[in-house]
């Protein structure tokens, strides 16, 4: 029996999703399931879905609920992390109301930028606290990590925790294959690729059909003619993908995160007293703030939903935790792309950086695929983002405020609108806003 443990488990709906997947499989239908989380009534919820899950797959695992993160944790073969340290409020206004003040101008704020920044100053505290307990009571187990933001968040760990076992996990990759797939009319089934970089700026180097008699043909030119065309559909959240599309006219590549977000990574498309440029690529300010309204708004209804009914429909998400899990148990090889400490990964990116690869799994472990050059301008792009979140990492190191000032004045958007002044006094803003979560700097 294995045990699997989820720190964070009042994130009900992607606990859900990753537990259907876990339970079903075969061959992990009477493993042990610890849901923890610090929201006592958010845990009950999850605990009361995750026996309906349980009855509607037909399986009869052991669930467990527990406030204690460290009794959680112990003998624990599998850690999955789902959290957000300071959640919604007051922690993701201040990192949008703070930056707004001064005219910065945000989209979603968790990977990148100040919002990336200060989100993993407070984060990566927590993530540690996990490591450390995971080295005293389950130092075998492996962390499969799903918390924003996740290039900061990695780093530290491989800085931090260099004995952890642990692989970055994100679906922007399998997700945008999908997209891409509809995009130009082709079965996801059919189709293969090659894709790396780093988290929410990968970029696919291939992107083939296998015809029925084995031959590869190149896709690219139906995504260009796609892109031309503007034949290319929305995100789940009904966002368009005019700002990935402009990225490849010019760039020659398609990009793995949304439009949404990928329009703060740079500083193309976000400017003062240019509407224009927002109405034309689309780009919702503030869509995160708008997101998590909703969310909150609609969380009683959501509630009521996953508890109500006798059966839910419980099919495979395109989430990679259920699949790790199976290979490193059972030893079935699989690929997926994960985040990892990049060790000469990516040869023509900094050894100190977090990348997004190819990672084989089977019951070795987790084995990140050498990769070798990207093309110089995709990894000189990623380079601009990478100066972020090295400085972000050595601010968490040195306890020294000036990291943080550095970070954000090197940060692609927010160098773009801000003055170096403005910058040290919004950052000065914002730690002051966030005393009871993040550490304090001198």
């Amino acid at each position: 029996m294995i045990k699997v443990t989820f720190i964070g488990a009042g994130s009900t709906v992607f606990m859900k999703n990753i537990l259907t997947d876990i339970l079903l499989e075969k061959n992990f239908s009477n493993c042990e399931i610890v849901l923890q989380d610090i929201d006592d009534t958010r845990l009950k919820t999850s605990n009361l879905v995750a026996e309906k899950v349980a009855k509607s797959i037909g399986v009869n695992p052991t669930i467990i609920i527990e406030k204690s993160q460290k009794k959680a944790l112990s003998g624990a073969d599998f850690v999955i992390l789902m959290f957000q340290i300071g959640g919604y409020e007051p922690s993701t206004v201040i990192d949008f109301e703070i930056p707004a003040k001064y005219g910065l101008k945000q989209t979603i704020g968790d990977t990148l930028g100040i919002g990336g920044i200060m989100r993993g100053l407070r984060t990566v505290p927590a993530l540690l606290s996990v490591a450390k307990d995971m080295n005293e009571v389950c130092p075998s187990a492996t962390m499969l990590q799903y918390v924003n933001p996740m290039a900061i968040n990695c780093l530290a760990l491989s800085k931090f925790a260099p004995e952890l076992k642990y692989v970055g996990l994100c679906h922007s990759v399998q997700g945008t294959a999908e997209d891409l797939a509809k995009d130009i009319g082709e079965d996801i089934k059919n189709i293969s690729y090659e894709c790396s970089g780093i988290n929410h700026m990968s970029f696919y180097t291939k992107f083939e059909k296998i015809n029925p008699d084995g031959k590869k043909e190149n896709l690219y030119p139906k995504i260009f003619k796609a892109g031309k065309e503007k034949t290319f559909g929305t995100n789940w959240d009904g966002c368009t993908n005019e700002v990935r599309y402009k990225v490849l006219e010019k760039f020659g590549y398609f990009v793995t995160e949304s439009s949404e977000h990928f329009a703060e990574y740079t500083p193309w498309f976000i400017k003062n007293n240019r509407e224009d440029l927002l109405s034309e690529f689309n780009i919702p300010i503030n869509e995160y703030i708008r997101r998590c309204k909703k969310q909150i708004k609609e969380w009683d209804q959501q509630e009521q939903n996953l508890l109500d009914g006798e059966k839910f429909v419980c099919e495979k998400s395109l989430e990679y935790a259920s699949r790790i899990i199976v290979s490193i148990v059972d030893g079935k090889e699989d690929t997926i792309n994960g985040n990892v400490l990049n060790n000469e990964l990516i040869s023509n990116l900094p050894d100190d950086c977090c990348v997004e690869v190819p990672c084989k799994i089977n019951n070795e472990g987790i084995n990140p695929q050498k990769v070798g050059d990207l093309p110089m301008h995709l990894a000189n792009l990623m380079k601009t983002n990478i100066n972020v979140q090295q400085l972000t990492v050595e601010a968490l190191r040195t306890k020294k405020k000036d990291a943080i000032y550095h970070a954000a004045m090197l940060d692609p958007l927010t160098s773009s609108l801000l003055s170096l002044d403005q910058i040290s006094s919004m950052v000065d803003e914002l730690l002051i806003a966030h005393k009871n979560w993040i550490p304090k700097f001198n």
